[in-house]
């Protein structure tokens, strides 16, 4: 066969040459004229659609992954690195404050936003074009818009990483000309990034058929993010009403039910990343930035890897209840707040192999359970939570696992993928309706209206109380706050309420500490919770026990409210030997 065809060739060559022959296209690369059309579109479309999951872009996925755990979670109170002292060391420089330009995972979680941003205005530039002929002007515009949807998340997540950065859109970005991305970074881009999702949601419809396309209502919920980290906050609540009242979201029953495969695409899902596996992929769809994030047992789900993305001691008091309400003070940076005073129970220096029985007399909010494992408690449907035995170095990263992106064990291998457990299909949700509720308590505070905020508290109260829990013989108590609480304690205590309320709520999810940038409080509440997590801890009991002592003397600064910008990007930005990328103040 291979003499046959090669004399096919020469015949060819010696009979039909001509110039065109020699015009061959570039081959396993799709050219211009082949995308042009709306299968084309569509496959860009959706090639823009996978990063927002923060896995694809050539670096590791835990540096960009959608969860944000280690810029959302283990910078903030919510959690510690985990696993060893000597493990993903720029992990741990995050997570202490200190900050290098030169850090890996400055440079991924940019690489990804940017090469978002890309893939985005590709689409656009495409579907603008003239080639493009069997799409109606409506099909484009929807196309149009979903792409402007993406580049204003890809742009948000880089404005609140590190405030100045370069805008760039269909207008100026050229994939074969790198200099054209050489934009200086000295505009405040909210406004662009509020463009993009304005006409997003002018011009999405309100469902999709496909799941995981964006909505009109995930456009306005971005809007109105957007100005809530502007503090335009009537602009805000204008919007976040729209979603509340005609989007047809709802809570649903069970808290736990936004947290388990069976609930991907609930009633009160407004954007979620869609995770897949056993689908003919290596398993980067399921979930994959987040790979490390296991318990250290095989025994455990994942089956034994890697143990990064421990709860803190301080978010687990935070759990505890007073008559079933949050054990917080009137000082809107939570200076007040005395539930960190006395540490719940637990099995921190203390092996799986020696007895231990768990105090479960603490009253806490049932939502504790399902946001962190803990020795005694039932985890799942795993039986209780055996302590020590699935954490890689107890005495360094503390007794506490994360929860939420568990599987069930009778869901295994259907939730998982086949060669690594580890890569699951439970989707991420990134806008609930429970966030628009709590963002609308905010906006009330601020415009007046500490009723109408209260009552937005205790729907998200209510739901906690009255829905289903992890373990009956831990005494949950969770009550909504009695009516007027809000308006007799003032509006400081509401801010502080409220705040803790998201922080309950969305614990884990990485959203925390670039919440407490937002509200301006980062700084008091970061160096409290570092001196205290670095000190031994007492329980009620009086035993006491090692915390997180190289926690010790590590400091918050103002700097720290947004990250370096990466170095190597700085010296890529050079025009005419000159930076176009003006690093933050303070690196």
């Amino acid at each position: 066969m291979k003499k046959i065809t090669l004399i096919i060739v020469l015949i060819g060559l010696s009979f039909s040459c001509s110039d065109s022959f020699f015009d061959l296209k570039p081959q396993g690369r799709a050219s211009l004229e082949q995308l042009s059309n709306k299968n084309g579109v569509n496959a860009l479309l959706i090639g823009a659609y996978s990063l927002v999951d923060g896995v694809g872009s050539g670096n590791t996925g835990r540096q960009s992954t959608v969860s944000n755990y280690v810029f959302g979670g283990i910078a903030s109170d919510d959690a510690v690195k985990g696993t060893d002292a000597g493990d993903q060391p720029e992990q741990s420089f995050i997570e202490q404050y200190n900050w290098l330009s030169d850090n890996t995972y400055f440079l991924g979680k940019w690489w990804h936003q940017y090469d978002g941003v890309g893939r985005c205005n590709e689409v656009i530039q495409i579907v603008s074009g003239e080639l493009v002929k069997d799409m109606t002007d409506a099909e484009k515009t929807q196309v149009i818009a979903e792409a402007r949807y993406l580049r204003g998340f890809f742009h948000f997540e880089a404005k609140k990483m590190w405030n100045k950065i370069p805008y760039i859109d269909e207008t100026v970005y050229v994939a074969a000309d790198p200099n054209s991305t050489k934009i200086p970074n000295t505009e405040d881009i909210w406004p662009k990034i509020e463009a993009d999702f304005k006409f997003a949601a002018d011009n999405l419809p309100v469902t999709q058929a496909q799941k995981g396309r964006a909505t009109q209502w995930a456009a306005k919920s971005f809007l109105a993010k957007s100005f809530l980290f502007e503090k335009k906050w009537a602009e805000a609540k204008a919007l976040l009403d729209d979603v509340v009242k005609n989007s047809g979201k709802k809570l649903v029953a069970n808290y736990h039910d936004n947290y388990r495969t069976t609930g991907n695409n609930n009633s009160e899902s407004i954007f979620e990343v869609q995770f897949s596996v056993n689908d003919g992929t290596n398993g980067n769809n399921g979930n994959a930035g987040d790979n490390l994030n296991w318990p250290y047992s095989a025994g455990a789900p994942g089956r034994g890897c890697c143990g990064f993305y421990q709860a803190s001691h301080n978010l687990v008091n935070a759990f505890k209840t007073e008559n079933g309400l949050p054990m917080i003070g009137t000082a809107v940076d939570g200076s007040l707040d005395t539930y960190n005073k006395v540490d719940l129970p637990n099995d921190q220096g203390i092996v799986s192999s020696a007895a231990f029985t768990l105090d479960k007399t603490i009253p806490v909010d049932p939502r504790l359970d399902w946001t962190v494992g803990r020795r005694g408690v039932n985890f799942l449907d795993w039986g209780p939570m055996p302590g020590s035995a699935w954490i890689r170095d107890q005495a360094y990263a503390g007794p506490f696992t994360g929860k939420k992106w568990m599987y069930y064990l009778a869901e295994e291998n259907s939730t998982t993928h086949s060669t690594s457990k580890r890569n699951v299909n439970n989707n991420f949700r990134m806008i609930k309706l429970s966030h628009v509720l709590l963002w609308l308590a905010e906006c009330e505070i601020e415009l007046g209206n500490l009723a109408v905020a209260e009552g937005y508290v205790n729907q998200i109260r209510l739901r906690a109380k009255t829905g289903s829990v992890q373990d009956p013989t831990v005494t949950y108590k969770v009550e909504p706050y009695p009516v007027g609480t809000f308006a007799s304690k003032g509006a400081d205590f509401a801010r502080n309420a409220t705040h803790m309320e998201q922080r309950l709520e969305f614990a884990m999810e990485g959203h925390r500490f670039f919440d407490l940038v937002r509200w301006g409080i980062a700084e008091k509440v970061l160096n409290k919770y570092n001196a205290e997590e670095a000190v031994a801890g007492k329980e009620p009991s009086g035993r006491t026990f090692s915390k997180r002592g190289y926690k010790a003397g590590k400091t918050f600064t103002a700097k720290n409210l947004y990250y370096p910008l990466p170095q190597d990007e700085i010296l890529n930005s050079q025009l005419d030997g000159k930076p176009t990328l003006t690093q933050n103040p303070g690196y």
